[in-house]
């Protein structure tokens, strides 16, 4: 399997891609909502509904930022 742009990756990759990108976009002072940093999440990451499920229960209430 590659782990490449566009490629076959592991089972889970782009879900943890995903979870990164989120601790990442709520360090970054971009003004969006934690709703929209999600709804982003499962677009840019091809997200399938079991992984955005995941998500938005586990992190819509992201920690404040420090």
């Amino acid at each position: 399997m590659t782990n490449q742009e566009g490629g076959i990756q592991p089972p889970g990759e782009k879900l943890r891609k995903a979870i990164k990108w989120l601790g990442e976009m709520a360090q970054s002072d971009s003004g969006q909502t934690r709703r929209q940093i999600l709804e982003q999440a499962e677009i840019r990451f091809n997200l399938s509904p079991r992984e955005c499920e995941f998500l938005n229960e586990n992190f819509a209430e992201l920690p404040p930022r420090k």
